[in-house]
């Protein structure tokens, strides 16, 4: 009777998941665990990285079908794989974004550029460690700090590495507000901090409709690789901007990019299985990362340094590190920083020009990796 009874145990026990559920599910099931944590206690955004951690802790769970061909959980990857999510991100992100920050003060779109330094040694990096060169630029467009474009340019580069990518793409930008101050602090002066940003001139309604236009135009013209996501972010751009379609616009902003959001985390959270994502490359992916992040925030800083030695109404440095994509995230650092030393210091609007100009560069980049490497 008793070895009927164990039997019977153990035949339930192949009906469930314990009898496949090793180490590796209970990392990723603290990895998880760690990333709602830091939303909830930290409010690390908490958009982001509570879908995303669910969504890891329950595709550690062996048994379950949610990630498995027909799975819930892979329905919304695939919204991911076929490259819908992106472009629709970037609508709604358009809808919500005012461009008036970087049309009033053009010559800070220098330093969206200056920001970008870490692509460049993520890629030269990913090809020393044995990275193929698509491999090594859909690692480097990590540094742009622009989610929806590092899927993009990874679904056409190098689509086997988008759980390593996107989520070190998306982990980094929730966490930048630990990654970025200690490198703006080690490169600025507290005088420098505390340089205030001169206001803004009044942008006008024609330029605030012309750009979206002007923009779409010459991205469709220059490059054609990126042009799904500039293109969408700039039709909603549009829809902010004309004040005649208003439902659209708040739309695309809010219900839809809410849904948007939550499909994202729960594809992303969905592809870090413990058996894929526990690797020697995934722990490259995410140093190489970091390092991106950490000379991109540098070079941004020291850009804007480099571009006062020119000017006679100095800008602040700090700026320059919100030329990280990151839209507004890199932003929000920037103002922080500087409220620290100044609780009047508003930077928040300045800083949204080369966070803005940064989204450009981030998808010129991408551009031009897709150019040379012959992808459409």
């Amino acid at each position: 009777m008793f070895e009927q009874f164990i039997s019977f145990l153990g035949a339930l026990e192949e009906q469930t998941g314990l009898s496949h559920f090793w180490w590796g599910n209970l990392v990723m099931i603290a990895i998880g665990a760690t990333m709602i944590y830091l939303a909830v206690a930290k409010r690390y955004e908490p958009l982001l990285l509570v879908g995303i951690g669910f969504s890891c802790i329950i595709s550690n769970v062996p048994g379950s079908d949610l990630i498995l061909p027909g799975g819930l959980f892979n329905y919304a990857y695939q919204g991911v794989a076929l490259l819908i999510i992106p472009p629709l991100i970037f609508f709604g992100v358009g809808a919500m974004t005012d461009f008036g920050p970087m049309i009033a003060n053009p010559k800070l779109v220098v330093l969206g550029a200056a920001a970008h330094l870490g692509i460049f040694v993520a890629l030269i990096g990913a090809k020393a460690l044995g990275f193929t060169i698509s491999e090594a630029g859909a690692i480097g467009i990590i540094g742009g700090a622009d989610g929806p474009m590092a899927i993009f340019v990874t679904m056409k580069l190098a689509p086997h590495l988008l759980p390593q990518i996107s989520v070190a793409a998306y982990s980094y930008m929730a966490l930048m507000p630990l990654i970025q101050p200690p490198v703006m602090k080690l490169l600025t002066s507290r005088k420098e901090r505390l340089i205030v940003m001169k206001q803004n001139r009044q942008v006008s309604r024609l330029e605030r409709i012309a750009f979206p236009i002007v923009i779409g135009v010459l991205v469709n013209l220059f490059f054609p690789p990126v042009a799904p996501l500039i293109t969408m972010l700039m039709l909603g751009n549009l829809f902010k901007e004309v004040l005649v379609v208003d439902r659209l616009a708040k739309t695309a902003a809010n219900g839809l990019m809410n849904v948007i959001i939550i499909i994202l985390t729960v594809a992303i959270g969905s592809t870090m299985a413990a058996d894929k994502f526990l690797t020697v490359k995934t722990v490259e992916i995410v140093v190489l990362g970091l390092i991106a992040f950490l000379f991109g925030t540098g070079s941004g800083v020291l850009g804007a340094k480099v571009m006062n030695l020119f000017l006679k109404e100095k800008i602040n440095p700090l700026l320059g590190s919100a030329g990280i994509a990151s839209v507004p995230i890199a932003a929000r650092v920037a103002h922080l920083v500087a409220l620290e030393e100044n609780k009047e210091n508003y930077l928040i609007y300045h800083a949204m020009g080369p966070n803005l100009a940064g989204v450009f560069g981030t998808a010129i980049s991408g551009g031009i990796m897709l150019a040379l490497l012959g992808v459409k």
